[in-house]
């Protein structure tokens, strides 16, 4: 009996958010909580609360106490102020979306949101937590003065590599006596990029015969050809530091070689062993981009009817990377 109010509670919240939002699709932009989105339930103390003002209400009739009527309309009405205040505290509320950051497979996947609250009032305590497959998130509890937008980050864990949609949230609030519950539920149409986890331990890059176990040419070094204009993609070994320290201003250049400072490294999904299955090969070129990226090396990326020709730098990576986690999957 003592954990019956909490099953009750439970169970009409999770019953409310099956059956009545089941064919809400997730909802893009600002979204608003007016009344008819918040639904409003006794808590367990709410509940004890009740009976005891029941049972002070029967022990006044029987006993005709003229101050216990007065002590149980009192506590009445202090329940309903109550109420009325809980429902306030969640009602007319602002939500919208904010950024998202990609993240590897494994890792816990944040979805920034912004709430709004445009009235004169402050609100306290809003829980907000995300809901998957019936089970509870972490919760994150935040306050939000008066005509001001709190930002609040939840996380949930991203399992595999594709774009991971955001979970149901739900949003609740006991406050200020802790008698009533009152909750909503918002589908944001938000999304992770989940890239593939790199593989551990893994075997070097695949460098050409060109190519130094450190990345450099052992050929083309050698014959210094000029300088010019840096361009996206260079490795930052061959920036031409003396004369950028020189120039007035401050302009980048590099150091050109006869027959390019380096061998080319490409990096093709198509040339890892066919015993590897899907995953352990988008893993390898995964961790072969963090890798030639660590090391300033330009690479070329085959995935499929995709080429990327030899480049560096955040730009490149993000691409491939992309590439990588969405591979037959759906974009």
């Amino acid at each position: 009996m003592r954990l019956f109010p909490t099953r009750l509670q439970t169970g009409i919240s999770l019953w409310a958010g099956k059956h009545l939002f089941r064919h809400r699709a997730a909802e893009a932009g600002e979204v608003f909580l007016p009344q008819r989105r918040i639904f409003i339930v006794p808590t367990r103390a709410g509940l004890t609360f009740g009976i005891m003002l029941l049972v002070l209400f029967l022990c006044s009739i029987n006993y005709n106490l003229g101050l216990g009527f007065a002590l149980t309309f009192l506590l009445a009405s202090c329940a309903i102020v109550g109420m009325h205040l809980t429902f306030r505290n969640l009602a007319y509320l602002h939500l919208s979306p904010g950024r998202t950051i990609a993240v590897f497979a494994g890792e816990a996947a944040q979805f920034s949101l912004h709430l709004d609250n445009r009235r004169p009032y402050e609100r306290y305590a809003i829980r907000l937590t995300f809901i998957t497959d019936g089970v509870t998130g972490v919760p994150h509890f935040t306050d939000i003065p008066a005509n001001t937008i709190s930002d609040v980050t939840l996380s949930t864990a991203a399992l595999e590599r594709g774009w991971l949609m955001a979970p149901r949230i739900r949003l609740q609030t006991s406050f200020p006596l802790g008698l009533l519950q009152a909750w909503a539920y918002w589908q944001p149409a938000m999304r992770v990029l989940v890239y593939p986890r790199p593989e551990e331990d893994g075997p070097p890059l695949p460098l050409t015969t060109g190519e130094q176990s450190d990345g450099r040419g052992s050929a083309g070094h050698d014959d210094f050809a000029g300088i010019r204009a840096y361009q996206a993609g260079d490795s930052i070994r061959h920036m031409a530091w003396r004369q950028i320290a020189r120039s007035n201003d401050g302009a980048l250049v590099t150091k050109q070689f006869e027959g390019g400072a380096a061998s080319e490294l490409a990096l093709d999904y198509g040339q890892l062993p066919a015993a590897m299955d899907v995953e352990h090969k988008l893993a390898r070129l995964t961790n072969w981009v963090l890798m030639a990226e660590a090391r300033g090396l330009p690479y070329a990326f085959r995935l499929g009817q995709l080429y990327l020709p030899p480049a560096i730098g955040p730009a490149h990576q993000a691409a491939c990377l992309q590439a990588l986690a969405l591979h037959e999957r759906a974009a």
